[in-house]
């Protein structure tokens, strides 16, 4: 058991945080007459040690995740769902969800595609909230920075947030608070060919460079808040804000995170930082499923799909759903951290 042990805590911090990446940059900079136990010096590590490690996993796992998802394209993903009916339903567009794009903005063409297709309005929900929130990619990252714990609950507490809410949303039968454009749309037919193993490898390297090129700048953006926080900011203020002390810190952290438009990748340097400097765990990963599930600009573009109330019912969900999550982790993270 104590070998197994060592092999994971390798693998983990080795493997997946690629702590040999951050001794060896230290070491460069170092030698370049840069401390980085300073600030600056300090700032310029996190950022170049983020960077590359991110966008390194960022490469690996899209090309395999997109691998995956050759196999389900929006034909086949609406057949599938197609055959279940009642909760077990919202459970399968839960899961197709982690194998979808990364983004919300991303999964709201889909969504409508498949509420055009005739699809039960809670399934399509569903599938809405859990494909940004929860992801493969989310969950081998988070496990390379917070531990396979933390990464296992917050996909799991994830995927019942989109089964809840797809649920219910299907129980107030909304159906009439979609946009009449969709309502009555008809879903094309498209002939699915089959994929060989080429098709599929060409496929996965096309969306590498598709997402990359996509989410680059919010990464970019992400590490150097990241930066920024772990290095300038004081301790004491994040642990005033964001720390146990204050019993609002995941409602700070979840409206906190509305007015930001970024995926998962972007989001997790700032929760390492904010988490570094003693943010309690469900109040950062409050922020990441605010940032990654109600961005400003996604309920912006859902505003074009659906009318008002039903818009106003889904981000209340999400909203109580994501606080909830916050404080059970906060309640929790002794045990997972």
């Amino acid at each position: 058991m104590e070998a197994l042990k060592i092999v994971w805590d390798f693998f983990q911090n080795e493997i997946l945080g690629m702590a040999w990446l951050n001794r060896l940059l230290a070491s460069i900079l170092n030698s370049f007459g840069l401390d980085t136990s300073e600030k600056i010096g300090g700032s310029v590590l996190f950022f170049i040690y983020d960077m590359i490690k991110i966008m390194m996993l960022l490469g690996v796992l899209i090309f395999i995740i997109s691998y995956i998802q050759s196999y389900f394209p929006p034909e086949r993903t609406k057949k599938i769902l197609g055959r279940f009916h009642g909760i077990g339903a919202n459970c399968i567009a839960a899961l197709l969800g982690t194998v979808t794009p990364f983004c919300s903005c991303s999964s709201i063409p889909l969504f409508i595609g498949f509420t055009s297709a005739g699809l039960p309005l809670g399934v399509t929900f569903s599938f809405l909230i859990s494909s940004p929130m929860v992801d493969l990619g989310s969950l081998v990252l988070l496990m390379s920075i917070f531990g396979w714990k933390v990464a296992i609950v917050y996909v799991v507490v994830g995927l019942v947030i989109a089964v809840l809410g797809g649920t219910l949303i299907e129980k107030l039968h909304l159906e009439n608070q979609v946009e009449d454009f969709i309502r009555n749309g008809k879903a094309i037919e498209v002939p699915q060919e089959e994929l060989h193993f080429k098709d599929r490898a060409k496929f996965a390297w096309e969306q590498v460079w598709e997402t990359v090129k996509k989410v680059f700048p919010y990464v970019i953006v992400g590490v150097g808040i990241g930066a920024f926080i772990h290095n300038w900011i004081p301790e004491e203020f994040i642990v005033k804000i964001l720390g146990e002390n204050n019993p609002l810190g995941v409602v700070i952290a979840t409206i906190a995170g509305v007015p930001m438009y970024a995926d998962i990748f972007g989001t997790i340097p700032i929760a390492e930082a904010l988490l570094a400097k003693g943010a309690l765990l469900g109040v950062v990963l409050s922020f990441m499923m605010g940032v990654t599930t109600l961005s400003l600009p996604s309920m912006i573009m859902l505003k074009k799909a659906v009318k008002p109330k039903l818009l106003g019912i889904f981000i209340a969900i999400c909203t109580v759903g994501i606080i909830i999550v916050g404080y059970f982790f906060n309640a929790v993270q002794g045990l997972l951290v």
